[in-house]
């Protein structure tokens, strides 16, 4: 899991450039313009969320890929990995995490109450994925929509989990300038290992 999202990191650090330097530029500007208040730690939540979806659209489009059959027999390929295995943990727990954090943004974002929301745009999305993969030369597999759409419904456990914590905490721990705060010190710590264990060889 982790060497393929280093390998899309690899592969799609220039697009990942070249939108932040849009997408931030834009919404500088506007804030500006529109004479809005940023607040910092929403803005790099969805600027993370972003991120995100550029590698995954790398991941499910250009990674592996397969000129087999296409499987629309549900848990077939599931229970054709051995538990222990290196391909159980790349195929299905991997799929599981590929959409966890889709879950917990979306969650997040539209604030919903119960995991339907979730489940269902989950299922849509996933959907759309297999489509196009089956379409550009990869194989759809239902069992990929399955393991998908659950990570997405465990992204809204996460979501919920984190709202509960939320509510037990301090006051002055859910004020703006904490969590301002927080999400600067967040990116700073990732700069710092980023340097500390040379993290720039995965893009060069």
């Amino acid at each position: 899991m982790l060497d393929m999202f280093f390998n899309a990191i690899h592969n799609v650090w220039p697009m990942i450039f070249i939108f932040t330097i849009i997408i931030v530029s834009i919404r500088i500007t506007y804030l500006i313009c529109n004479k809005k208040k940023l607040v910092f730690y929403k803005e790099i939540t969805m600027f993370c969320f972003i991120i995100y979806l550029l590698l995954l659209y790398y991941i499910v489009t250009f990674q592996d890929n397969s000129y087999g059959t296409n499987n629309l027999i549900p848990f077939r390929e599931i229970f054709r990995y051995d538990v222990s295995s290196k391909l159980f943990f790349k195929n299905v727990i991997g799929n599981i995490l590929l959409f966890l954090p889709f879950g917990i943004f979306i969650s997040n974002y539209i604030k919903n109450k119960t995991f339907f929301p979730t489940l269902l745009l989950s299922f849509i999305v996933s959907c759309a994925i297999e489509f196009t993969q089956s379409v550009i030369g990869r194989t759809a597999d239902i069992d990929d929509v399955i393991l998908n759409t659950v990570g997405g419904v465990l992204g809204y456990l996460v979501y919920k989990l984190q709202n509960r914590i939320k509510l037990r905490l301090p006051k002055f721990m859910k004020s703006q300038i904490f969590l301002d705060v927080l999400s600067l010190f967040i990116i700073l710590v990732i700069i710092y290992l980023a340097f500390k264990f040379n993290f720039w060889r995965i893009i060069w």
